[in-house]
């Protein structure tokens, strides 16, 4: 049977039966590429397959998670690297995915095999990066190749322990006569390194990029295949690297990892709260610093906010960090239930290092920010603040508490604003003073 051409769009993988601009799924244009499907597929055998088990004779073994060396890697992974899973690491050019998973070889080279393949640079090119970040062990294999066959037909060969893939969008298979980099390559490529290593129990290891909208370039159905992804995120003028879980089968998507950049390599920041609180200005109206939680990880992160008088009909409203409607919401709960006026100012709110604040916990700190700003009035250098904003101007309690007291004590703070509901039973660091309050006007009052 003659199979049908269909037209799959890049950025959300959606199959449409003709061609279009405009993809009728997620609206972006000129993402429709042609797709011919295998002409035929073979039905799976009656009998003689695998045998399905009882969930009660499945045998769980420690052994199957092993550690990358990296103690962020390891926190993001869930706790370490998982035998025969298939880990996409994406982010944008230059970012320093290559170098991560080049570092991490030095320490599984200790007792494992591992099989670097690049379809980007030479084996000079790899040889000069693998010196600089100081990686030499007769353990690691280098293979500078494009075509998928030989490299699995290498894989066998070697048979490794840890296979690294850079890039899956140079990859191709002599099967499909698309180009790399197409629809149809990254997809089926993707298929068949899946099915090796679940087959083989080799874990792997995939690089993509990224799109100019963020997105992994390819279809959307390749993060399905994966069982781990991870997001490599930083700013160009900085040195810092955030790492996210976007989907992990085998752990929590909540952790971060945070690194820096240098000369040597990427290094570890065991505690981005300090890092993040680098530099801070004391004395100056419009900052307070807030605690939320990544994952089991208590992280303070300063909060700026700038307001000024504005000429414009519609005043200009900004946030970098923050969700643009959420900071646009407390700003409204703070005129109408503080008692401070923003619908004449220009308000510019914004969170220091690149941290993203997604947890309703640093409610609290935006309030208290703006309105240092919008009074001139600077609040006390040792002092954070810790809850939730509701529409009727009452600050509602948040869950792990006394962790977040705990980190806001131990990087020096005296005093901490939190809601009055819900924290009788906290446990207080010696040294932290709590200041309970129930709305906004009184986070206000005891603010300044």
């Amino acid at each position: 049977m003659k199979s049908k051409t269909v037209f799959v769009c890049t950025i959300c993988g959606n199959e449409s039966p003709k061609w279009a601009g405009r993809c009728p799924s997620c609206g972006q244009w000129n993402t429709l590429e042609e797709y011919t499907p295998s002409a035929s597929v073979k039905a799976a055998p009656r009998s003689g397959g695998a045998a399905p088990k009882r969930l009660s004779e499945i045998t769980s073994d420690e052994a199957l998670r092993f550690s990358t060396g990296m103690g962020e890697l390891d926190r993001v992974l869930g706790g370490g690297a998982v035998r025969g899973s298939l880990v996409l690491v994406s982010g944008a050019p230059g970012i320093g995915k290559s170098t991560l998973l080049l570092q991490i070889c030095e320490h599984i080279l200790k007792d494992q095999t591992v099989l670097y393949v690049s379809g980007e640079e030479s084996e000079s090119q790899l040889k000069l990066r693998a010196q600089r970040l100081g990686v030499k062990s007769d353990g690691l294999f280098l293979l500078c190749e494009t075509n998928l066959d030989s490299i699995l037909a290498a894989a066998e060969n070697v048979s490794p322990d840890v296979l690294i893939v850079d890039s899956v969008q140079t990859l191709y298979s002599e099967d499909k006569p698309a180009s790399a980099g197409s629809v149809t390559q990254v997809r089926d490529c993707t298929m068949r390194l899946m099915q090796y290593c679940k087959g083989s129990g080799v874990t792997v290891f995939l690089v993509g990029h990224i799109n100019k909208e963020g997105a992994i370039a390819g279809p959307k159905v390749l993060e399905h295949m994966v069982d781990c992804v991870l997001y490599f995120e930083g700013e160009s003028h900085t040195s810092y690297r955030l790492l996210r879980a976007a989907k992990n089968r085998f752990g929590s998507t909540n952790e971060i990892g945070v690194f820096e950049m240098h000369d040597t390599g990427l290094c570890e920041v065991p505690n981005p709260s300090e890092l993040l609180l680098a530099g801070r200005p004391l004395g100056t109206p419009g900052t307070c610093v807030a605690c939320v939680m990544e994952g089991t990880r208590p992280i303070l992160a300063e909060v700026q906010a700038l307001v000024s008088p504005s000429s414009l009909s519609v005043p200009r409203r900004t946030s970098n960090g923050l969700d643009y409607n959420r900071a646009a919401m407390l700003l409204a709960v703070l005129e109408k239930r503080g008692g401070l006026r923003f619908s004449n100012a220009d308000v510019y709110l914004n969170v220091i290092g690149g941290l993203r604040l997604d947890e309703p916990a640093a409610d609290l700190s935006v309030v208290v920010a703006a309105a240092s700003a919008a009074q001139d009035k600077p609040v006390s250098d040792t002092l954070a603040a810790v809850g939730e904003v509701g529409l009727t101007g009452e600050i509602r309690a948040v869950g792990q508490l006394s962790q977040r007291l705990a980190e806001i004590r131990r990087l020096g703070f005296t005093q901490c604003i939190i809601p009055r509901s819900g924290t009788k039973d906290l446990i207080v660091p010696d040294g932290l003073e709590l200041l309970r309050v129930k709305n906004v006007r009184e986070a206000i009052a005891v603010a300044f």
